[in-house]
């Protein structure tokens, strides 16, 4: 894909004079690039739209659109179907430790996401429900006879378990998709960037979902939901949130192994990314019991 994906980046009317690109790794099913052109630096990336992950690119714009207006992601300079092109901002993509280390600013920064971008957002309403979101890739794994078809079962009757432990929640437009790789720091300030799973939803699935992915130890999630909802959580808002946090791990799991039957991104090992996450979860899954009892 990089190849044509680049020739149909140099051929974009919009750029000023000579092109130089330089391919940005890290993607896990897009790919991007660093233009220069006469009028600045840009990032450039290339995905169609994956219906399996319920990822429409028209969406996506519209959501980085009204980042943009909402301070959070850079401004958008370009976009048509399956090609989006941003200003490119001189600031270091975050790690696990990054974004943990910076944990009152990633709870300001979704504070921020979930009061302005609702506002912001136009088009199509775009929803994004996890408990939803697993039984659909459970079927997909299903009919595209996946190795791990034989666990389904077992993890659609902890999904129906995970999901009655919500609580009611005011709907936001959120994220989703809160992996360090999508937080940049500048030095002075972060940014939130790739809006592709960007949805209206509950602000409990951000809240466990950067937690799940940055490995917050017990002190930081409980720092985290105080700084959020400015009081300490009670037992039912702790139980909510462990419960998500739970179900985000076996999402990130088998959003891995839907990808491995639908995309091809040059250099990703889907299998690994899933076994990660497949461990993530297990030990998720045993703290939660634990704490509060089987199914």
């Amino acid at each position: 894909m990089t190849g044509s994906a680049e020739q149909r980046v140099r051929d974009l009317t919009c750029w000023r004079g000579a092109v130089t690109l330089t391919p940005l790794k890290g993607g896990l099913s897009n790919a991007s690039f660093v233009v220069s052109d006469a009028g600045g630096k840009y990032v450039a990336r290339v995905g169609e739209d994956f219906p399996c992950h319920h990822v429409f690119r028209d969406r996506e714009a519209r959501a980085s659109r009204a980042a943009h207006e909402a301070g959070l992601s850079p401004e958008v300079i370009h976009a048509e179907q399956g090609l989006m092109v941003v200003r490119f901002i001189e600031a270091r993509t975050c790690s696990e430790a990054d974004v943990r280390s910076n944990l009152e600013r990633s709870a300001e920064l979704l504070k921020t996401c979930h009061r302005e971008m609702k506002r912001r957002i136009t088009g199509p309403a775009s929803v994004f429900w996890v408990f939803h979101v697993l039984r659909d890739y459970a079927h997909t794994l299903k009919e595209g006879s996946h190795s791990r078809a034989a666990d389904i079962p077992r993890w659609m009757a902890q999904v129906d378990f995970l999901e009655e432990a919500q609580v009611p929640l005011p709907v936001i437009f959120g994220h989703h998709d809160l992996l360090p790789g999508n937080f940049m720091d500048d030095g002075k300030r972060l940014w939130l960037i790739d809006w592709e799973y960007g949805g209206f939803g509950t602000a409990m699935f951000d809240l466990a979902n950067i937690s799940a992915n940055n490995s917050f130890s017990p002190e930081d999630e409980r720092r985290l939901l105080t700084l959020y909802f400015g009081k300490a959580p009670d037992e039912a808002t702790q139980r909510a949130f462990d419960a998500m946090k739970t179900a985000s791990t076996l999402r990130e799991a088998t959003w891995a192994m839907v990808s491995e039957l639908h995309l091809n991104a040059p250099g990703v090992d889907y299998v690994a990314h899933a076994n990660e996450y497949l461990g993530r979860y297990e030990r998720a899954l045993k703290t939660f019991e634990e704490r509060y009892g089987k199914s």
